[in-house]
């Protein structure tokens, strides 16, 4: 049951990152109808006792063990109480009224079942990262993220419209279709699991709206870097799994030819001339993982039982 004029629950994962979730935590707006909820996704370096000093007002969770970015925002959602969920990395910074245009197209448009807004780099705030996605090519398991890299002429000022995905960095999600698609699926760990799951709610019968008008600054890739082995292995590994879940068999079976025959050989080629050859095992791993767990595509997820 809801708390009288509870709207929105701000739903972060901190992992061995104190300074750049507090960092976040200043620019979060401070109301009676905005909960934030802080899980600490089993990191080494714990913090909690200082922030539940410093925020009284925040919920801190902590999981002794890290359950990867589904799993870490999946045990924020069983503590959530608002009608709107915004799931925001914690490498992210707030903009004045963010949280309220985003409600505000969500309260009028009752089909939407997640929403985005727009994401630009911390970096530079005058380049775009995200202002919606394309849909996704099943044979490939590709397809391109909008504004990507622009720099923000206002060329994507004022859209308040459907897109193919969310992002995962900051995507606001109604309850009632999380209660509908589930939580997320923790196969996937990192990335593609909000790729997934907006699928699942879309499949529910909402749709994934990007919102221009609201901003959100990215500190990009502080968790993993910006190149590294973990991340290799998990972009190659969900690609994978994530056609397994979402594909057709003739897509499915059309996309492992690609994969096996042009992808990987061209790889292997890419990282041995980056100088990266220790990225050839992930790739292979990434692979192997696929085919030693051929039965956890069937698993979509969470009940609706396991929501509060």
């Amino acid at each position: 049951m809801l708390l009288t004029g509870m709207k929105v629950s701000v739903i972060t994962v901190n992992f061995n990152q104190p300074k750049i979730t507090a960092e976040l935590l200043q620019t979060l707006p401070r109301r009676d109808n905005i909960e934030v909820i802080v899980v600490d996704n089993g990191s080494t370096v714990i913090s909690i006792d200082n922030w539940q000093l410093k925020y009284p007002d925040v919920k801190f969770i902590r999981s002794e063990k890290n359950l990867g970015f589904a799993g870490g925002n999946n045990l924020g959602v069983k503590e959530a109480i608002g009608d709107y969920l915004f799931f925001v990395n914690n490498d992210t910074e707030f903009t004045e009224g963010l949280v309220d245009k985003l409600t505000a197209v969500m309260d009028a448009n009752p089909v939407i079942g997640m929403i985005s807004p727009m994401i630009k780099y911390y970096s530079d705030k005058a380049l775009i990262q995200y202002a919606g996605y394309t849909p996704m090519n099943y044979y490939t398991c590709r397809n391109s993220c909008i504004g990507l890299r622009e720099q923000d002429n206002g060329q994507y000022n004022n859209i308040i419209a459907p897109t193919a995905y969310c992002h995962g960095a900051a995507m606001m999600v109604r309850r009632e279709a999380i209660e509908k698609a589930g939580l997320m699926s923790e196969n996937f760990f990192l990335y593609y699991e909000e790729v997934d799951w907006c699928e699942h709610i879309k499949r529910a019968g909402y749709e994934a709206w990007v919102c221009t008008e609201a901003v959100i600054f990215h500190k990009e890739s502080v968790s993993v870097g910006k190149k590294s082995k973990l991340k290799e292995y998990f972009m190659n590994r969900n690609r994978i799994l994530f056609i397994r879940r979402n594909a057709a068999l003739f897509q499915k079976i059309i996309f492992c030819i690609y994969f096996i025959l042009l992808v990987t050989p061209r790889n292997i080629l890419a990282y041995i001339k980056a100088k990266n050859p220790g990225f050839i095992p992930m790739l292979l791993k990434a692979v192997w993982w696929n085919i030693t767990h051929s039965k956890n595509s069937s698993n979509l997820g969470y009940p609706i039982n396991s929501i509060k």
